[in-house]
């Protein structure tokens, strides 16, 4: 909150003066199908902005969709919400298409990101493995969420971590994407995350 004068009768006063939000940028990544647009859409306070278009026979041929045989449409930009933590920070989230052939837009959706989300199915591990391998090359910050489907993950995390070659000091967690609360909770420990992050850079 800054001041500013005000006149008044017999002087001057002050006016308090509310600041906007600190705007924060999170990134949301993940293999296809994993998601994505479900997560943003969950707790975005604005409609979300979506690029889905629908799976074509041919793009059939290339994703698996064994595991999501109701999936008819693809993210093939960006999702884009937002969501208002406090009073001073505002997240807004963009969540990346999960394809191979999509890879080329990570670079410029990651532009300025504080930090990401990789989210994790464990039918499909393997799917996982790129946005992992990105974060961690680009050397920011991040934590890692195995998304909940049917109530139900099938490794445990000490298997997932193994697996997918995950540092200690990642942060691994259980989400829910369709749950408010539970995406919010995942969110707030990549903020932790980043923080951290910022704090250690600037330590003497």
């Amino acid at each position: 909150m800054v001041f500013v004068p005000s006149p008044t009768h017999g002087g001057h006063s002050v006016t308090p003066v509310e600041q906007p939000p600190t705007p924060v940028k999170l990134v949301i990544a993940g293999g296809f199908g994993v998601g994505k647009t479900t997560t943003v859409g969950s707790i975005s306070e604005i409609r979300p902005l979506t690029t889905e278009a629908a799976i074509t026979e041919v793009a059939a041929g290339v994703d698996d969709l064994t595991h999501t045989p109701g999936k008819t449409t693809t993210t093939v930009a960006m999702d884009f919400g937002c969501i208002t933590i406090d009073p001073t920070l505002k997240l807004y989230l963009f969540g990346t298409p999960g394809q191979d052939r999509f890879g080329f837009m990570w670079d410029d959706l990651m532009a300025g990101a504080l930090g990401g989300l990789v989210i994790v199915d464990t039918r499909r591990l393997d799917d996982c493995y790129a946005a992992v391998d990105y974060f961690e090359h680009k050397d920011v910050p991040f934590a890692v969420a195995v998304n909940a489907f049917d109530g139900e993950v099938e490794h445990d995390l000490d298997e997932v971590r193994w697996a997918l070659d995950i540092a200690e000091h990642v942060p691994l967690i259980v989400f829910d994407a369709r749950n408010t609360g539970s995406v919010r909770d995942a969110l707030l420990v990549v903020l932790e995350v980043a923080l951290a992050r910022a704090e250690a850079a600037v330590a003497p």
